[in-house]
C-alpha cells in the first residue's frame, strides 16, 4: 500500500492537477513531493513548472534553483530558467543560464519538439549577444589593438574570440614525451626563429630540385602513414600505406637519406640551420606531398620540445592548415612555424599536387641548458631500453 508521504504518488498527484491546469493543487501536492524527497532534483522542477502556471515568478525561480543545485546539469531545468530570466528582461541571466544549457546537450540525443525549439532559441539569443557584444567590443578596442604589435594584437583578438564563444582553446597534447611549462604557441613568432629569412631566400632552388624528382616519376617517395597489420588506425584509416599523403626524407632521426645526393642544394641549406638536435630523433627533414582532394585528419604529434617548420613550395589555391583554433593559407616561399602538438590538420581541395619541405627546430622556449639536458635524458632513456621512435612532424 501506498505511503501518504510517497514522492511518486506525490509526484503523480502534482503532476495530473498540472495536466488539468489545477496550479493549486499541483502545488500542494509537488511541495510536498519534494519534502519527502528533497534530493530529487526532477520533483524541483515539476514544482517549478506548477509556479509557472500560477504565474508566481518569484517562486518559479527558486523551486528551478533548487533543482539545479541538486542536478547543475538538468537541461529542462537549465532551459526554464533562462526564459525565466529572459521574460523578466535578466539578459546576462538568460545568457548566463543559456551557455550552459548549449554545454550540457548532446547534440546527437533524441529530444522532443517543444525541447528543441527552446534550445533553438536559446541558441539564436546566444549567437545575437555575441554579435552585439562583438560590435561593441569592436568601437572600444579596434583602434588599440591596430596601435599594438601584431603579434600582441593577434593574441588580444585570439582571446576576445575565445571569450565571445567564437573559438575553442587548445593544449599541447604531446603523443610520447611532454615538457611542462612550455607556452602553448599555435603559431610561433617569427622573431624566435631570426633564419627563416635564410631558408625562405632558398625556395627557388629546394622547389626546383623538388619538381625534378617529380618530373622523373618521383621515385622514392613513399605513404607517410604506414602501420603494421593489425595495429589500430584510428583516424588514419583513409591515408594508411595511400600515397595520397606520401614522403621522402633528407634526413630522418637525424640520419642522412640517400635523397641528399639528388637534392644537394637544399641538403645545404638545411645543414646551415640551427635545426633540432638529439641523437635516434632529429634534425627531421622530408618533401611532403598531399594529392589533389587530400585531407590529414585533425592529429597531435610526439612532443612539445620541439617546433615544425614548413616551407611551402607547391600551392595550389584553396589549401589550408589549421593549428589549434587557427587556419592559415599555405603561401609559397613563406615559412610558418607551429607546435605539432596541439591538434592541427590539413586540406588540399583543388585538382593539383601540394608539396612542402618540412624540418624541425627546437622549441624556442627552450633555454640552451635545457636542451642539452633534454638530449642528456634521451640518451639516458635509450641506454635503459626505454626509448621510443619518434615519427618526423607533418
Amino acid at each position: 500500500m501506498t505511503s501518504p508521504a510517497d514522492p511518486a504518488q506525490l509526484n503523480s498527484i502534482g503532476m495530473a492537477a498540472l495536466g488539468r491546469g489545477d496550479a493549486a493543487a499541483a502545488i500542494t501536492a509537488l511541495t510536498a513531493a519534494t519534502t519527502a524527497d528533497p534530493a530529487a532534483a526532477i520533483l524541483w522542477y515539476n514544482l517549478s513548472n506548477a509556479h509557472g502556471l500560477a504565474g508566481d515568478a518569484v517562486a518559479q525561480s527558486e523551486a528551478l534553483d533548487s533543482a539545479l543545485e541538486r542536478d547543475p546539469f538538468m537541461e529542462h531545468a537549465l532551459l526554464a530558467k533562462g526564459r525565466l530570466q529572459e521574460s523578466i528582461g535578466d539578459v546576462a541571466g538568460a545568457i548566463f543560464h543559456y551557455q550552459r544549457l548549449v554545454a550540457a546537450v548532446n547534440p546527437a540525443a533524441p529530444m522532443g519538439p517543444g525541447f528543441a525549439a527552446g534550445l533553438g532559441h536559446a541558441k539564436k539569443m546566444l549567437e545575437a549577444e555575441s554579435a552585439r557584444l562583438s560590435d561593441q567590443i569592436g568601437a572600444a578596442m579596434d583602434a588599440a589593438l591596430a596601435a599594438a604589435p601584431q603579434e600582441d594584437a593577434a593574441r588580444m583578438t585570439n582571446a576576445i574570440e575565445v571569450a565571445l564563444g567564437r573559438r575553442r582553446s587548445y593544449v599541447q597534447q604531446p603523443l610520447v614525451f611532454d615538457y611542462p611549462g612550455l607556452p602553448p604557441d599555435q603559431y610561433f613568432a617569427r622573431r624566435h626563429f631570426p633564419w627563416l629569412e635564410q631558408l625562405e631566400a632558398a625556395t627557388p632552388v629546394i622547389r626546383a630540385e623538388l619538381q625534378a624528382l617529380l618530373d622523373s616519376g618521383g621515385e622514392g617517395f613513399a605513404p607517410y602513414v604506414a602501420y603494421p597489420r593489425g595495429a589500430p588506425v584510428n583516424q588514419w584509416a583513409a591515408l594508411n600505406h595511400k600515397d595520397a599523403w606520401a614522403a621522402q626524407f633528407l634526413i630522418e632521426h637525424g640520419e642522412n637519406r640517400p635523397l641528399r645526393e639528388r637534392c644537394p642544394q637544399t641538403a645545404a641549406v638545411i645543414d646551415a640551420l640551427p635545426l633540432f638536435d638529439v641523437p635516434g630523433r632529429g634534425p627531421v627533414a622530408f618533401f611532403s606531398l598531399l594529392k589533389a582532394g587530400a585531407h590529414i585528419p585533425p592529429h597531435t604529434g610526439a612532443t612539445n620540445i620541439r617546433s615544425i617548420v614548413h616551407l611551402p613550395l607547391i600551392v595550389p589555391p584553396g589549401c589550408w592548415f589549421r593549428v589549434g583554433n587557427e587556419t592559415r593559407a599555405w603561401e609559397e616561399g613563406r615559412a610558418l612555424v607551429f607546435d605539432d602538438t596541439i591538434e592541427h590538420e590539413a586540406m588540399n581541395p583543388s585538382g593539383e599536387l601540394r608539396a612542402i619541405l618540412i624540418i624541425d627546430a627546437w622549441n624556442p622556449h627552450l633555454s640552451m641548458a635545457e636542451r642539452d639536458l633534454l638530449r642528456q635524458y634521451m640518451t639516458a632513456l635509450d641506454a635503459a631500453g626505454r626509448g621510443r621512435t619518434w615519427r618526423g612532424a607533418n
